[in-house]
């Protein structure tokens, strides 16, 4: 039988973060074009975010034990079905409704797909350097998903074929999405590959009778877990997030009505429901959505608050820095796209810096880099405040906070993780992969809110400058939070940080 590449195999499987990425950025950055095309209301635009993320953070360990129990192939490969056509949907809408209800599918899919695609990864390479190797160009693959996010965010809804062009920032995903599945199912298998042949866990070709035996015996296992599946948990955790998203995001709009304080209430209690469902479940030796012992660890609790406050300000910056170039001071969608390019430019570069300085200056990157986003973002409120934008001004001021977003995003995870038992290293992934998602939904709801709560209906350049300064300034803020809170770490020495 013909051998396929892992390598290959590793672009196929690469293919669900690259996809659940860019959608993320590319409507990051066109967010006043979809307003626009869906004659849609402040708060339907800061849906069209928060719904996406609500929706993968729900899910997300949901999706990982859906590969356990169905096989991963078919989950991934239905994920990216799925996900494609959530994708056409919000292409094709034509109100605000439409593609909020396509952004949560494409959320939730999300949810299924990408676990599988990293799931695949440690099968595809067995061997430890390999792996490394294979999960830095993982890695590189999501990092470079979100440049061409931003710059195809800003370029596609100025591109106008048979179609309006902010409709392309969904559509593009189509032939993507197609091409993965098709590959995915020719090329991968359902479990431990070499090129297409199945492997033992000592890399030796396994015969069919070995293959259907392994099979059935995983299926059996993976079927005893689902039986055991914490579906209460997980209803309580989707209303306690939709409790708490939605009327952040509509109460403002509509002037906080009743039904908004009492979904605000019942999202505090349906979480302490939560909590203590999760903790009973420990207690009998059950499975668990989230294992709350993980909050015994100081290190992992001030790493989940840093991360809390830090994607708060992740996704608004994104919001309200497009809507003050392109709706406030009247950029071109292409030229706020190719300004967020080099954003994305400065992030790869520190990225790539910022991994080699942690083992041996620590948390002082992660500090380092939050002050040069705090100051950078100080040289957002002077140069981005008048109808001429100077470009040999905006692109370095862009470059810079990108170098800042470089030297913490990819190691903050790292450093949350570090005195994680590895037996609790999956366990404490999911954790905090949710507090991101839900840190970003609340971002975009808290700190959209404010700008667009000083907006209100006046819609002079001067007032968006208003509610620019003021958002910006809330993002300031929280920046400087993430400092106070991530100087709480301990020290380093010269191997890193000390436990």
């Amino acid at each position: 039988m013909k051998r396929i590449s892992k390598w290959f195999l590793l672009l196929i499987v690469s293919s669900a973060i690259f996809l659940s990425v860019i959608d993320l950025f590319i409507v990051n950055v066109a967010i006043p074009s979809i307003k626009k095309g869906i004659r849609g209301t402040d708060s339907d635009i800061q849906l069209v975010i928060v719904l996406y993320v609500i929706g993968y953070a729900a899910f997300l360990i949901t999706g990982g034990r859906a590969g356990d129990y169905f096989g991963k192939k078919k989950v991934f490969i239905t994920g990216i079905l799925i996900f494609t056509l959530a994708s056409c949907m919000c292409g094709l809408s034509q109100n605000a409704l439409q593609i909020n209800t396509g952004r949560l599918l494409q959320g939730i899919s999300a949810a299924f797909m990408v676990p599988q695609g990293v799931a695949f990864i440690p099968i595809l390479f067995p061997d430890i350097k390999e792996r490394e190797k294979a999960l830095g160009i993982y890695g590189s693959i999501a990092g470079t998903a979100s440049v061409i996010g931003q710059f195809l965010g800003g370029i596609l809804p100025d591109t106008h074929f048979f179609i309006e062009g902010w409709r392309l920032v969904f559509l593009i995903n189509l032939p993507i999405g197609i091409l993965s599945a098709l590959l995915a199912f020719k090329f991968l298998e359902g479990a431990s590959t070499k090129g297409n042949v199945m492997v033992d866990n000592k890399g030796a070709p396994l015969a069919s009778a070995e293959i259907n035996s392994n099979r059935s015996g995983q299926a059996e296992i993976s079927k005893k877990h689902w039986k055991g599946f914490n579906f209460i948990g997980l209803g309580l955790m989707i209303f306690s997030l939709i409790s708490l998203i939605y009327p952040i995001i509509q109460g403002r709009e509509l002037g906080w009505p009743n039904w908004s304080v009492v979904m605000l209430v019942l999202s505090l209690l349906t979480l302490l429901a939560f909590l203590y469902n999760q903790r009973k479940r420990l207690a009998v030796k059950k499975d668990a959505l989230i294992n709350i012992t993980l909050f015994k660890n100081r290190n992992f609790n001030i790493g989940l608050c840093a991360a809390l406050f830090y994607y708060m300000v992740q996704d608004s910056y994104f919001l309200i820095n497009a809507l003050q170039l392109q709706t406030g001071l009247g950029i071109s969608s292409s030229l706020s796209g190719f300004y967020f390019v080099f954003q994305g430019v400065g992030y790869v570069v520190a990225s790539f810096i910022s991994i080699k300085l942690v083992p041996h200056y620590g948390k002082y990157v992660l500090l380092s880099g939050i002050g040069i986003m705090i100051i950078s973002l100080v040289f957002h409120l002077v140069v981005l405040q008048s109808h001429v934008v100077s470009t040999a001004l905006t692109l370095p001021v862009l470059f810079v906070y990108g170098l800042g977003c470089g030297s913490v995003l990819p190691t903050m995870f790292t450093i949350s993780m570090k005195s994680i038992p590895a037996s609790l290293a999956g366990a404490a992934s999911g954790i905090y992969l949710t507090f991101q998602q839900i840190a970003i939904a609340l971002g975009v709801g808290i700190v959209g809110g404010l700008f667009f709560h000083v907006l209100g209906d006046d819609f002079t350049t001067s007032n968006y400058l208003k509610a620019y300064h003021t958002a910006t300034i809330a993002n300031i803020a929280l920046l400087i939070l993430v400092g106070f809170i991530l100087f709480l770490l301990p020290s380093t020495n010269r191997n890193g940080f000390s436990r």
